[in-house]
């Protein structure tokens, strides 16, 4: 479907900001330097995103949202193009875990992880974006669930593996991966947790494999 000029519009400002929020976070961010990134007046960005009764915060939120969406929708496809092409259980998870590896100090999205980032000030002052958060670590997390189950069900996995528990723990050691090699700039920090968390795959292995 064709878009519109205010859609394609829209969009921009979402593209443009997403780095802007993942880098600087929320508050790190004002309008001017969304203007600037978009090379947009404030009347341009207002009339694209102002709803009615919103103010200036209001609208800088309903951006921060809309940008957030769309960093973690940016990632979750890039991990899908790697992944969607393997057919074993066991190698779908390490790719995941491979990706990172290969993207830590790259992200698909300047700045790092999104879902880490955000959550940072997804507090109880910023309700909706908590929310937003919670949606997408439970979506990375149900992702995970499937595929195990889907394991056992093809016989790849073991039978008594507990999906939940290791999707969980999963998300926990990659994302304590990321933070890391953040910090230090130094991906040989992701690299012990991605040690583990390929350890941690290879022993979902039935014994007949």
């Amino acid at each position: 479907m064709k878009q519109t000029k205010s859609e394609k519009t829209r969009r921009f400002i979402i593209e443009k900001s997403a780095e802007l929020f993942n880098k600087q976070g929320f508050h790190g961010t004002s309008m001017n330097d969304i203007m600037q990134a978009t090379g947009l007046t404030k009347g341009g960005i207002y009339g694209n995103f102002k709803k009615e009764g919103s103010d200036k915060k209001g609208v800088k939120s309903e951006i921060a949202l809309a940008a957030f969406e769309h960093a973690v929708d940016k990632v979750s496809r890039k991990v899908r193009e790697r992944t969607t092409v393997i057919d074993n259980t066991l190698d779908k998870l390490k790719a995941v875990v491979y990706f990172y590896k290969e993207r830590i100090l790259n992200p698909p999205v300047e700045g790092g992880c999104p879902i880490q980032n955000a959550s940072v000030e997804a507090d109880d002052n910023n309700p909706t974006m908590r929310e937003k958060v919670l949606k997408a670590i439970e979506d990375w997390h149900g992702g995970i669930v499937y595929t195990v189950n889907k394991g056992i069900k093809r016989g790849e996995v073991r039978i008594d593996a507990n999906a939940d528990e290791f999707a969980t723990l999963f998300i926990g050691t990659l994302e304590g991966g990321i933070l890391l090699a953040q910090i230090y700039k130094d991906v040989k920090y992701f690299d012990v947790m991605a040690k583990q968390l390929v350890e941690m795959i290879d022993a979902l292995k039935t014994k007949n494999l």
